[in-house]
Order: structure tokens, then sequence, then C-alpha cells
């Protein structure tokens, strides 16, 4: 949401300033056709120097500035000395709100408010002047499909030069949105939690990437308003959207939910530090269960990290431990997602490429007493024994339509054991039969019909047994 802009608060406050210099003046056309509007506060020339010691960036959860992170990206980028010029970007509104609180933090020298009503005014030769010439960018709140329509125009390539030459950038609420990696855009309409879950394809949940990709900052989808707005379970559906339409570089999403009234401050190095309420990090590791048009969300095991006033997220080196689990089953949470007890043991790795382990329970020997494995993340390493020649180890897995169930299992050489993956009816897909003790077993099948069931995976001691684990990795692609 935009904050209110007052025209005669703005020009009141500046005519009583002595030190301070107001132009308003629309750019490139006509009065009758003005689309850009131009209000510098502050000194009239810009500053100027060799270098500076950034890149800092404010992610803000709802529109206003937050004083704290605002002057530590300011001092950040100062290095301790100097002034830096600000431009605020608005798509919408009037009034100077943002530059009314940044021209009174030390180390300012000026503050442009530049509000963009048209896509092309991204190629205005005023406003990427004045965006070239600022130390700080700052994207105000309003509605970040306008801002989306600006990517490809000489703003985009703008704003990056400030952050390559040392500077900033921030935003709050639809600012906040267009600094991440990739955008919800809202150009459909705003999705709730409850639309988002019930089925993450719905014509509200539309994207925008190749934008802005800020260093240490990869991979990201940021989210606003966010406890206030109960928007966790949209965050939720964004990341499996993201790792499940290929939008990542490495099949992992990082959901970036701040509160209204906090504000993540990041440094150069990649640390992030809140200043307010709270802010959410949300991992995605692994392909959604279920995750189609026109059917409920189904994620196992979403890594949350929650960030108190003061706490730090590295976003250079993303954390492998601190954060709870929380699970979405057909488009139901698993419990209240704004809580959870935290992983704190850092001294084991995860499993290769994320993931998870699971320990058979006993008694599994039939499909009716399968371990249900269907909540974890994947892939997924299962370990158990054949603990007798005739035992028996199920396991309950869930497939929805074109995903493909795939198993690879080391045997140990005390004993002989086969695989077989099985129908919900208990049907043989496949199997894998070699001889031999030791002999390793690998299988797939591949769900063609249209929906979700469970399917099995079946170890069957052939010859022997013992207590050395079989250890088998479980894939859903």
């Amino acid at each position: 949401m935009s904050l209110p802009r007052n025209p005669l608060r703005t020009r009141l406050a500046v005519l009583t300033a002595a030190a301070t210099l107001l132009t308003v003046a629309p750019i490139g056309v006509t009065a009758a056709q003005a689309q850009v509007t131009r209000v510098r506060q502050g000194s009239s020339t810009d500053v100027s120097r060799a270098s500076w010691s950034g890149p800092a960036y404010t992610m803000n959860g709802s529109g206003g500035i937050v004083t704290a992170t605002m002057n530590q990206a300011i001092s950040a980028i100062r290095g301790g000395s100097g002034s830096i010029d600000v431009a605020v970007i608005a798509g919408s509104g009037t009034g100077t709100p943002e530059c009314d609180v940044i021209t009174g933090l030390s180390g300012v020298n000026s503050c442009t408010t530049l509000t963009l009503t048209a896509a092309n005014d991204g190629n205005n030769s005023q406003v990427n002047t004045d965006v070239r010439n600022a130390e700080f960018v700052y994207f105000a709140g309003g509605d970040q499909c306008r801002y989306v329509a600006w990517k490809g125009t000489a703003l985009e390539a703008s704003v990056e030069s400030v952050v390559a030459k040392g500077g900033g950038v921030g935003g709050g609420s639809a600012g906040h949105h267009v600094n991440s990696d990739i955008v919800y855009d809202a150009c459909g309409g705003s999705a709730t939690s409850a639309i988002a879950l019930d089925d993450p394809y719905d014509r509200s949940m539309t994207f925008t990437t190749g934008m802005f990709r800020w260093p240490n900052y990869a991979d990201t989808i940021n989210d606003s308003h966010f406890v206030t707005r109960d928007r966790m379970g949209r965050l939720m559906a964004f990341v499996a959207r993201a790792v499940k339409d290929g939008r990542t570089s490495g099949g992992k999403a990082w959901g970036v939910g701040v509160e209204e009234g906090a504000s993540l401050f990041i440094d150069r190095n990649g640390l992030a530090t809140l200043s307010g309420p709270s802010a959410y990090v949300v991992l995605g590791d692994h392909q959604p269960e279920v995750a189609s048009s026109g059917q409920p969300l189904t994620y196992s095991n979403f890594k949350i990290w929650k960030l108190t006033s003061g706490q730090t997220y590295n976003f250079a080196n993303r954390p492998t431990c601190g954060y709870y689990l929380k699970s979405v089953t057909s488009g139901v949470p698993s419990g209240s997602l704004y809580s959870g007890t935290p992983v704190t043991d850092c001294s084991t790795p995860p499993p290769p490429g994320g993931g998870s382990s699971y320990a058979e329970v006993e008694s599994n020997d039939s499909r009716a007493t399968a371990n249900d494995v269907t909540a974890k993340s994947y892939p997924l390493t299962i370990t158990g024994d054949m603990k007798s020649s005739t035992d028996r180890d199920y396991f309950a897995v869930s497939l929805a339509s074109g995903q493909t169930l795939g198993v690879d299992c080391a045997v140990p050489t005390a004993y002989d054991a086969d695989l077989y993956l099985l129908s919900s009816t208990g049907s043989t897909l496949t199997r894998s039969v070699n001889n031999g003790a030791g002999a390793d077993e690998s299988a797939s099948t591949t769900r063609t019909a249209s929906g979700s069931a469970t399917y099995y995976v079946e170890l069957e001691a052939y010859s022997g047994s013992g207590s050395a684990d079989y250890s088998c990795t479980v894939t859903r692609s």
C-alpha cells in the first residue's frame, strides 16, 4: 500500500526549512500530459566522489522508511565520511513522505522523489540522471505490477549501476517485493494464503523474473505485511511454485517475509539484521509433492527461520540449522505456521542435496503397517535392516500425476534383499532382484493417471538376514 502523500504538507515543510530546495515539475512532457513528477529536497547539487563503501540494502515490511535500517545503509555507503543523494521511486500517489523522513537523517545531501505513472517513464532521461547520480534508491509502497513494467527500460540498468558503484537499494511493501530475485508481481490480483494454498496456479499467482538480482540475494521471493495479513501460506506457495517451475538456479527457493514496521538491513557481505517485530525466511529445498493447476498444494517440511529484532540471517552463507519445520497437505498447513521448535544441532550435515533421512520403525511388515514417509523432504535416505530371512519392510509414498518415484538401495554383504515398487492395491509395478548378497537394487516408476495416489516401496529378504543396515535413496521428481 502507498503511504499517504500530502502536497500541502510537503510545500509547508519546504518553505519553512531554509536549507531545503524544492523543485516540483513534470518532466519531458507538457503540464497537461505530465506522467513523471520530480520533487527534490535538500541540496540542488549532487555529491561526487570516486568510490563508495556499499552495497547496502533495506527490505521493509511496509511502505514507510524505518530509520534504524536507513541510518545503517547511509552509514555503510558513506564509509564514515561525506554524504549521499537518495532517489525515491513511486508508481502512484502525491507528496513526499519518504523524503520527508530521509532528508532529516544525518549524512543525506538530497532526496528526490520521482513519481512514474507509465511503463515508458522508465526511459525518461531526467529520471535516469537522478537515479544514476544517487547513492541509494528506495522503491516506495504501491503496486509492484507497475514496478515490473519498468523491466527492460533504462531505469533497470540505472538502478543496477547504483549498487555496482557501492551504493544501495531498498523498498517497502511493493518496493520490498520488486527487490527480490523472483517478484510476486500481483498483476493478476492479490492472492491470499487461502487462495494460494488451495491452488498455487490460481490466476492471481503471477511472477516476474530477471529484473534485479542483488549480490548474495539470489533465489529469493519477498513478501510484506507478513504476520498482520497472514501471508505465510501464500509465501509457501510462492516458494513451491518457484521450485516447481524451475525459476531458481539450484532447485531451491528462499521466501523472505517481513512484518509491518520491520526492516532487514543487509550489508555488503550478505548479513541481514532485523529491526522491528519479526521476519521469516522460508526455504523450499525439494520438488513439491503436489503442485498443479486446480489442485491444493502438498509440500513436506518447509524450513522456516524466524527472526526477531536484532537477530541475523546470512544470505551469503545460508544456514543449515536453526529452522523449524512445517508442512502443507492438500492445502492444509500442519498447525500454526509462525512458530515451532528449531533444529539447533548444526554438527550433523544435512543429507546430500538437501532432503532428509528416516530410519525404519518396526513393525512395518505389510502395506497396512507401512512407515508413511510422504511428509518427509526429498531426496529421502531410508535406512533399515532385514532382521530375519522372512522380513519385509514397507514404506508409503504419495505420488502426483506426472511424478516419478526413484529408489536406489545399497545392500550390505550380510544378506540379499530385493526391491519392489507397488501400487496402492499392492500390485507390483516394477522390481529389482539382482542376485547375490550385497547386490544393490534400483527401480523407478511414474504415475501417469490424474490426481495423486499412495505407492509402496518394499524391501524383501531373499537370502540371509542381519542387523547391518541397507540404505535407500528415494526421490520424487
